[in-house]
């Protein structure tokens, strides 16, 4: 299955998505260390800087089939660290993801937000209403990254679009679900003496440290997504099955 992201951030959705199989076609993402990052382990991937214009971009050449869309758009709308202005952020940036939807006509749409969104009702339901009008069932669901085996909690919203009449289970208990059990992983082991975050400055300009904990701290937990991965190419195989 063909993903192309939005919001990407430093690719933890990608990651985890690609755990479970899945082929990463597209990615977009304004923050220039970000991008960075992404160019770093995603070389071949073809990016794009603003996700307004991306449906001119994704049009402007041939491209594979999209069968995912996905990513988490900025969550300072409803984030209790912030304002909490709701659709009437100028961040809000669900209208974008709406249009990049609209014009790729995906299988399935993958968003991830902070739980708090759930309590913005008109936004949560603009959402609701705009995937229904473009053929979508919605599924949703608040994971806790420690239900996945992460040391820490970091609960974030899952919502799942998928084709109209056509459920998914197992989005709601991700571990009872399928029975899918996270890739393990060598790196799983001890914590060294610095964090793998930012490290020590050690002589490095601190706009960069900054970047960095900001980006680690914005990103997908890879296993979440991984699970939610296994979920939606179990279904989709299902699907081309019967």
């Amino acid at each position: 299955m063909n993903v192309l992201s939005l919001f990407s951030g430093i690719g933890g959705l990608e990651l985890g998505l690609e755990r479970a199989g899945m082929t990463v076609v597209g990615q977009v993402e304004i923050n220039p260390f970000c991008r960075a990052v992404l160019a770093r382990h995603w070389p071949k991937v073809p990016r794009h800087d603003d996700v307004r214009t991306t449906p001119a971009w994704w049009a402007s050449r041939p491209r594979p089939r999209v069968d995912l869309v996905c990513g988490g758009f900025p969550c300072q709308p409803f984030s209790s660290a912030g304002r909490q202005q709701g659709i009437d952020d100028e961040r809000w940036g669900w209208p974008w993801f709406r249009d990049v939807v609209d014009a790729v006509r995906p299988r399935y749409v993958l968003i991830e937000n902070v739980a708090r969104l759930l309590s913005h009702t008109e936004a949560f339901s603009a959402i609701l209403t705009d995937l229904s009008n473009l053929g979508f069932d919605v599924e949703w669901s608040v994971v806790s990254a420690c239900s996945l085996g992460a040391p820490h909690t970091r609960r974030r919203l899952f919502a799942l679009a998928h084709p109209r009449g056509q459920g998914l289970e197992g989005l709601h208990q991700p571990n009872r679900g399928i029975g899918v059990q996270p890739t393990p992983r060598p790196a799983r082991r001890s914590w060294a003496p610095e964090p793998n975050v930012a490290r020590v400055a050690h002589g490095v300009p601190i706009r960069l440290v900054r970047d960095a904990i900001h980006a680690y701290g914005n990103a997908v937990v890879p296993t979440v997504a991984e699970h939610i991965g296994h979920l939606i190419t179990t279904h989709h195989q299902h699907r081309r099955a019967a």
